[in-house]
């Protein structure tokens, strides 16, 4: 671990970012270049100290988690994170890993996009980054571990999550899609281990993914349209796009009111904001 290093460079990146590009106001009071040392552990999810200890040198070693944080947190590029991975002592993430961690420009297109609601997923769906506009509408979807990280984990091994679609024909149409887009990652991911194991676990933890598997069905998802229904402001139409990488590796979701009273809708949810509703859990619906 390089201490000094590491935090010169900790210390240059966070001054060098404008507020407005993390998507806070630059106002006439501010004396700060860049961001502020709380400003940098909101994002990142952190304490103030330990950004404070990062940027003096007397912190111990990150972990590659917090470094992933970190690296969010601060736009970096890939070169950037690879570089704050080698002077932190860990060796930059491989090709598996790095899809665990939402490209730099993937992270710079949800804060341009605003009060659109988007997030960035890996092929195998697990949510890397969210915008607010998305945390307001689904909920906050990346603190979860393990399998648990993956939808299509949770959607056939815990029976809780059925209960967010209305019927047994949505309940149908909605494991085929997770099944049917899991095929195609497996073509394209030909002997990797850690695609191989989670089938491996769904198998033998679910009888309908067993049954489903068989049937070889594959399907990318492109575009889509759901309802949800979130508990305060109602039911909203979106259109669901997927923008993909080149590699495949990771995938944009955009979701846009696909009617007036949904845009409405949507703008309430946007002003209230999610401080005073803790408790709000959304539904989704697909319409038919």
């Amino acid at each position: 671990m390089q201490r000094a290093e590491l935090a010169d460079f900790l210390r240059r990146r966070r001054e060098a970012i404008r507020p407005a590009e993390v998507g806070i106001a630059d106002g006439p009071r501010r004396r700060t270049a860049g961001l502020r040392r709380e400003e940098v552990a909101a994002l990142a999810g952190m304490s103030v100290d330990y950004v404070v200890r990062l940027e003096q040198g007397r912190s111990s070693q990150p972990s590659t988690q917090l470094l992933g944080a970190l690296a969010r947190a601060l736009r970096f590029s890939d070169d950037e994170r690879d570089h704050l991975f080698r002077l932190a002592g860990h060796q930059p993430p491989p090709a598996d890993g790095v899809a665990r961690l939402a490209r730099a420009g993937l992270i710079r297109m949800l804060d341009l996009l605003g009060d659109t609601p988007a997030m960035v997923l890996s092929d195998l769906g697990e949510v890397l980054a969210q915008n607010r506009a998305s945390i307001l509408v689904t909920g906050d979807q990346g603190g979860f571990t393990g399998d648990r990280r993956y939808v299509v984990y949770r959607w056939f091994t815990e029976p809780q999550n059925r209960t967010v679609h209305p019927d047994d024909e949505e309940h149908d149409y909605r494991s085929r899609q997770l099944v049917a887009d899991l095929r195609a990652v497996v073509g394209r991911r030909a002997g990797d281990r850690e695609v191989i194991r989670l089938i491996e676990r769904l198998q033998a933890g679910s009888d309908e993914f067993r049954r489903i598997w068989a049937d070889h069905e594959v399907k990318v998802r492109r575009a889509d349209q759901k309802t949800v229904v979130h508990p305060r402001v109602g039911p909203m139409l979106m259109d669901c796009e997927t923008l993909v990488t080149p590699d495949l590796g990771q995938q944009m979701v955009v979701l846009t009111p696909a009617d007036a009273e949904s845009r409405e809708r949507l703008a309430l949810l946007l002003v209230l904001g999610v401080e005073e509703f803790p408790a709000a859990t959304p539904t989704v619906r697909r319409d038919p």
